[in-house]
């Protein structure tokens, strides 16, 4: 997709005491919303489950349907594609360059546009 995303796909996850090639690191279909797959580049082990940051790559017209991270933040960093976000009622438009953020608790979907949509997703403290 974007070359931006793409160096992420592939590049080096780089840690205190480790360096991953995030190529070495495997796609997970999303085990609830078709469509979508993550990629886990630092996880709540990798943070003593202060922080984790995941690739998200939503396949044109997915969805991640409305959710709630009860204990999360969560932010969006928009890499590639297009598509909404929805939270509390409003639409965010998401084109690269937008960054949104959703605090503990509040519920929100994602809709990926026609080209479809990439993210990095982060959370605080790390999704379990």
């Amino acid at each position: 997709m974007d070359t931006v995303f793409a160096a992420f796909d592939t590049g080096t996850v780089a840690g205190p005491d480790f360096d991953t090639g995030s190529d070495s690191l495997d796609w997970h279909p999303h085990p609830a919303f078709t469509g979508v797959a993550l990629k886990h580049l630092v996880t709540g082990k990798d943070t003593d489950n202060r922080f984790s940051v995941h690739l998200v790559r939503l396949e044109p017209g997915a969805e991640i349907g409305h959710h709630v991270h009860k204990t999360n933040w969560e932010l969006h960093e928009v890499v590639a594609g297009s598509g909404c976000c929805r939270l509390l009622g409003r639409d965010k438009d998401y084109r690269c360059g937008v960054v949104a953020v959703m605090p503990e608790g509040v519920g929100h979907s994602v809709h990926a546009g026609p080209d479809g949509l990439c993210l990095f997703a982060k959370f605080v403290p790390a999704l379990a």
